[in-house]
């Protein structure tokens, strides 16, 4: 077994624990493995990444579906709303330079490290219907182009939209966050088929495939391990992420 191989495997098993237990994070993983582990190009790591990442998701959406844990209409909305957004981010994506795309993406890890130390509280009855279903229109348009950018699902930001926004617990705010990420990076890889040529797959597949095993791994972890403990160790690790990457990206 070679080093990429196990490198694959290993940061697969990782980006599926994270999507499996938390509905999200599984990009903000992956794109770094893939850059920094297995030599892959910031741009061609980000379409890897949404590859990764929607067939993980799908995976895991299933395994939370049977357990209850998915609320279709409220995460249909969300998607619904970000899936132009994703597709024309996609497009553009290609066009931007290496060390501006990788800056970006250390600072949404660190947005997401610190989304995931401040636990969100509900806050859902302070608002009328309507005013929740603008601002998760709102926030799905956002999150879809994100995703189309950096090639991260947007999962660590709408769990706690979730929570907070529509007042969700955070097992289906988990389950319902992977119908989101699950169709916003379909619609960002629609328009990145030509990027899809020059990739690695003996490093995709086995990376992938470890991934979507351990999303299963980390469903049942997340209903033996504290929800708070989850978040806070994912946030530690994501902070190292982003601070590595930002300064890599003032070196490039």
């Amino acid at each position: 077994m070679t080093a990429a191989l196990i490198w694959a495997v290993v940061s697969g098993g990782a980006v599926g624990l994270a999507l499996g237990a938390l509905g999200g994070g599984g990009s903000v993983l992956a794109v770094p493995a893939l850059v920094y582990l297995l030599g892959f190009t910031p741009a061609a790591a980000t379409t890897a990444a949404l590859i990764i990442v929607t067939l993980t998701s799908l995976t895991a959406l299933y395994a939370h579906a049977r357990a209850g844990n998915v609320r279709w209409k409220a995460g249909g909305l969300f998607a619904a709303a970000g899936l132009l957004p994703a597709a024309a981010a996609g497009a553009a994506a290609s066009h931007l330079p290496q060390p501006a795309l990788t800056a970006a993406f250390a600072g949404v890890a660190a947005l997401a490290a610190v989304m995931m130390l401040r636990p969100p509280r509900a806050t859902a009855g302070e608002s009328t219907d309507g005013v929740r279903a603008v601002r998760a229109t709102g926030a799905g348009a956002g999150l879809g182009g994100l995703t189309g950018l950096l090639g991260v699902g947007g999962g660590f930001l709408v769990v706690p939209a979730l929570v907070t926004v529509l007042g969700f617990e955070m097992q289906a705010a988990a389950g319902t966050s992977l119908l989101v990420i699950s169709a916003n990076s379909l619609a960002s890889l629609a328009t990145r088929g030509a990027t899809t040529a020059g990739l690695d797959w003996s490093v995709i597949a086995p990376f992938t495939a470890a991934a979507m095993l351990g999303a299963w791994d980390g469903k049942r972890l997340a209903a033996k391990v504290s929800g708070t403990l989850l978040r806070r160790v994912f946030a530690v690790a994501l902070l190292a992420v982003a601070t590595f990457m930002l300064v890599d990206a003032t070196l490039l």
